[in-house]
């Protein structure tokens, strides 16, 4: 078995050996394996909590983004507007 402190690159070929060793890894560390083939990252495995916080994380700083944006650009909708679009009251 791999060890805690497993290289975080691999070879696919070696990965490929060691495949229940590399997922348990990725889920004990929470650390991704980078999957090399010929030297370049071809694939990454991830544990599928830490994916789907990667993925949440993204979309907050998307919004945060986006609303920056508005802000900068004086976009303003009135709140009773926002609500009816989103059907939380009758316009």
């Amino acid at each position: 078995m791999l060890s805690d402190s497993y290289m975080t690159e691999m070879a696919v070929s070696e990965a490929r050996e060691h495949q229940a060793e590399v997922i348990e890894g990725a889920q004990r560390t929470g650390e991704p394996v980078y999957l090399t083939r010929r030297g370049r990252a071809v694939a990454v495995v991830v544990d599928p909590v830490v994916f789907a916080k990667m993925l949440e994380d993204a979309d907050d700083a998307i919004d945060r983004a986006e609303l920056a944006i508005a802000r900068d650009q004086d976009d303003y909708v009135p709140r009773d507007l926002v609500k009816a679009d989103l059907g939380l009251t009758r316009p």
